[in-house]
């Protein structure tokens, strides 16, 4: 597992802990520590989206995605 972006304390939490993450998994995939708004969201979803019973929205800050982007790979 490797972090992709900054670190939360690089990004101002006070504390280095607690805050929205991303990770890139040994498989490829990316696993995301960020505020579960699934009952508010749910319903706002667009038309053509949809999630199953044991998937959860989670919210990031545009910060931690955006710091996040030059360690994505294109493929």
């Amino acid at each position: 597992m490797r972090r992709i972006g900054t670190p939360p304390s690089a990004r101002g939490s006070a504390t280095g802990a607690n805050c929205p993450d991303i990770f890139e998994l040994s498989d490829g995939r990316f696993a995301v520590i960020g505020t579960d708004l699934t009952e508010e969201l749910d319903g706002k979803l667009p038309a053509d989206a949809s999630r199953a019973d044991y998937e959860r929205i989670v919210v990031v800050s545009r910060r931690t995605l955006i710091d996040a982007k030059n360690d994505i790979p294109d493929a």
